[in-house]
C-alpha cells in the first residue's frame, strides 16, 4: 500500500474521470458518517433525486457498498465494473504509471464512481472510509462536505491525539468546497477544523445552531430557513439527532439545486433505515458499536429504553479499545457470550476475555468459536422476556445478520 491519492487519481483519470459527471457530497467523521449518508439517501428518494451512495463496510455482500436510487448494485454489474477497474489498475502498474497496484478500497471506490457515472446519477454521497486526507473518496474532490462527531479511533493510522485525528478528517475540506456542515464537537477537534477552514477559505455551517424542540410525540428541528417536525426518526437512538442535523443542513444546501421540498426532508428523516445499527429482529438487537464512541451511544440507548435482561454477544477487531468498550457495556449485560467473526483482524475469545472488567464473575461468561454458536448459546441462556444484544463489530453484526436471514428470521 502506498499512502496518498496519486494512485487513485491516476486510476480515475484512466477511467475517464467518472466523478466529474455529477455533484458530490463527502461525509467524514468517527461515528455517524453512515447514518448521515442514509438520511440523505432517504431524503433524495422522497425528492425523486437519482442519487448514488457509497458506504463501507458492508454487512453481508460487497454490493451493499454501492447503492443507486435506493437499490444496491447488481452482482453482474459489480463484477463487470470490478473487472474493468482491476484490469486498468494492473495495466497502470505494469507500465510503471503508478507506484503500486491500487488497494482494495481504492479499487472499490473507483467502481462506485464509475457505476454512478454509468447510471447517470445526479448526486453522489460518499462516506469516507478512514480519516480523510489520504482516503480514496477524497480523490473525487466533492463540492459539498460534512464532518460528523470526531472521537479517538484508528490511532495506528490517524494519530494518537484527537487533534491529529481531526486534522486527518478536516483535510477533506479544500479551496473548492462550496459548503461545509460540522456536527457538534469538543473544543479540540473543533479548533482544528476551524483552522483548516481559515486555511482554505471555506465558511463552515454548524449544527449547533439547529435548535431542537421535543415533545412526547414529536421532534422538531428548527434551522434559519424553516422547521422540520417528525414524530420519530427512522434511525433509533438519541445520537441520531446529531446526525439528522448534519443531514438537514446538507439537504438545505441541495434545495435550490434539486428543488427538494420541506416535506421531502421530513419524510426522509422519518423513513430512513440502516441495517445492523440498533436493528431489532425479534428478541435480538444488532448494533455495530465498533468503537468507544459507538459503545457510548449504545449505552445511552439501553439506558433510555430499559430493555429486559440482556445477553451480550460481543466480538471486536484487534485495533479497538476493547477494555473501555466492555467497561461501558458491561453494566447492561446479565450474561456474556464472547466470540469472533471470520475477519482476520478479529480478536480471539481468550483475547477478549483478558480485557473483561475484573468484577464480572466467570460464571456469567461463555465462549463460542463461531458466531452461529454464539447466537445459539445466547438464546439458550436468555430468559423469555430477555434480549440478545450483538455488538462490538460491524463484521460480527454482518455475520449474525446473514445467519438470521438464512434462518428466515428477517
Amino acid at each position: 500500500m502506498k499512502l496518498g491519492l496519486d494512485n487513485v487519481r491516476r486510476l480515475l483519470t484512466e477511467l475517464g474521470d467518472p466523478q466529474n459527471n455529477y455533484l458530490k457530497v463527502q461525509i467524514a467523521g468517527t461515528n455517524g458518517k453512515g447514518s448521515v449518508c442514509v438520511f440523505l439517501r432517504s431524503i433524495c428518494l422522497e425528492a425523486g433525486i437519482k442519487a448514488g451512495v457509497y458506504t463501507s463496510p458492508h454487512l453481508i455482500s460487497i454490493t451493499e457498498r454501492i447503492n443507486i436510487g435506493g437499490v444496491d448494485i447488481g452482482e453482474e454489474d459489480f463484477a463487470r465494473l470490478a473487472t474493468r477497474v482491476r484490469e486498468t489498475s494492473e495495466k497502470l502498474s505494469a507500465n510503471n504509471e503508478i507506484d503500486n497496484t491500487p488497494t482494495f478500497f481504492e479499487q472499490v471506490t473507483a467502481i462506485a464512481l464509475l457505476a454512478f457515472a454509468e447510471a447517470n446519477v445526479q448526486l453522489a454521497i460518499l462516506e469516507t472510509g478512514l480519516g480523510g486526507r489520504l482516503d480514496a473518496t477524497t480523490a473525487a474532490s466533492a463540492e459539498i462536505a460534512a464532518i460528523t462527531r470526531i472521537d479517538i479511533d484508528h490511532q495506528e493510522h490517524l494519530g494518537e491525539t484527537i487533534e491529529e485525528i481531526a486534522a486527518e478528517k478536516a483535510a477533506i475540506i479544500h479551496p473548492k468546497t462550496h459548503f461545509l456542515a460540522i456536527a457538534e464537537q469538543s473544543s479540540e477537534p473543533n479548533n482544528v477544523i476551524l483552522d483548516r477552514c481559515r486555511e482554505v477559505g471555506v465558511k463552515p455551517y454548524f449544527t449547533d445552531f439547529v435548535e431542537i424542540r421535543e415533545t412526547k410525540t414529536s421532534l422538531c428541528f428548527q434551522t434559519d430557513l424553516t422547521d422540520y417536525e417528525v414524530d420519530r426518526l427512522g434511525l433509533a437512538g438519541r445520537h441520531q439527532i446529531g446526525n439528522a442535523k448534519v443531514a438537514i443542513l446538507v439537504a438545505e444546501e441541495l434545495v435550490p439545486r434539486f428543488n427538494i421540498l420541506r416535506a421531502d426532508i421530513i419524510l426522509g428523516l422519518k423513513n430512513a433505515s440502516h441495517p445492523g445499527r440498533l436493528e431489532h429482529i425479534g428478541n435480538i438487537l444488532l448494533d455495530g458499536a465498533h468503537n468507544v464512541g459507538g459503545a457510548k451511544a449504545l449505552a445511552a440507548y439501553l439506558s433510555e429504553f430499559e430493555l429486559g435482561p440482556i445477553t451480550l454477544v460481543f466480538g471486536a477487531m484487534n485495533d479497538k479499545n476493547v477494555a473501555e468498550m466492555l467497561l461501558i457495556l458491561a453494566p447492561f449485560a446479565e450474561n456474556f457470550v464472547l466470540t469472533q467473526s471470520s475477519n482476520a483482524r478479529a480478536l480471539s475469545c481468550d483475547e477478549l476475555l483478558a480485557q473483561m472488567p475484573s468484577d464480572i464473575t466467570p460464571v456469567r461468561i461463555s465462549k463460542a468459536n463461531t458466531v452461529a454458536e454464539a447466537l445459539d448459546r445466547a438464546r439458550e441462556i436468555t430468559s423469555g422476556d430477555g434480549v440478545v444484544l450483538v455488538a462490538g463489530s460491524l463484521y460480527l453484526v454482518g455475520e449474525a445478520r446473514r445467519i438470521l436471514i438464512e434462518q428466515s428470521e428477517i
